[in-house]
């Protein structure tokens, strides 16, 4: 299937998800996305996909990581992450392969027509009890901070204060990226897929 080689109107993206895994090749064909993966293989009609989510997933070797995933009638859910495994303690982005991939599969997906829901961030069932979590966690980081403060305990001040600014940093960025919402996939969010 992918042995062939792909015309050059036909993108190919390719991912290793996993250190021990085989690696991924997607490639999209004028009326179906195509994957393999070691002895696997299967085809998406782009007409068949129902769902398309792009959010934000830092992993531990890879802060700056995206995933797409997309849902199809009679099929399970494929995962296509902006990073690829390269040794066991290095994971690599592939943002501007990722990034061309992504807004061409929308683009290809939203010219059949077919019933894809454009969706971003993670559901909301869980992110807002996530949120307020967040905000709570934060908010008590901040008031030990006053606390120790007022106590004069200028070293725990400072232990908190980086802990509150990793914190917040780390963790609004990911909730600021992965707010539940939709998207049209001509207009592709920049913050979900690099460019």
């Amino acid at each position: 299937m992918l042995n062939e080689q792909a015309s050059g109107a036909d993108p190919v993206y390719a991912h290793k998800p996993s250190l021990m895994g085989a690696g991924w090749q997607l490639c999209l064909r004028s009326d179906a996305l195509e994957w393999q993966t070691g002895r696997y293989s299967g085809r998406i009609p782009y007409a068949g996909i129902t769902r398309v989510r792009l959010s934000f997933r830092p992993a531990s070797m890879q802060t700056r990581r995206f995933v797409t995933e997309i849902w199809w009638t009679g099929g399970r859910r494929l995962s296509i992450p902006s990073t690829s495994w390269r040794s066991l303690v290095e994971q690599y982005p592939q943002d501007r392969a990722y990034g061309a991939f992504i807004r061409e599969l929308n683009r290809r997906i939203a010219a059949v027509g077919g019933p894809a829901a454009f969706v971003t961030g993670v559901p909301a069932f869980l992110y807002w009890p996530g949120l307020a979590l967040f905000a709570g966690v934060a908010l008590a980081i901040a008031a030990l901070t006053v606390r120790a403060l007022e106590i004069g305990d200028y070293a725990g001040v400072a232990l908190l204060s980086g802990f509150f600014a990793l914190f917040v940093w780390q963790s609004g960025t990911f909730f600021k990226r992965n707010r539940p919402g939709r998207y049209r996939p001509d207009a592709v969010p920049n913050d979900l897929v690099p460019q």
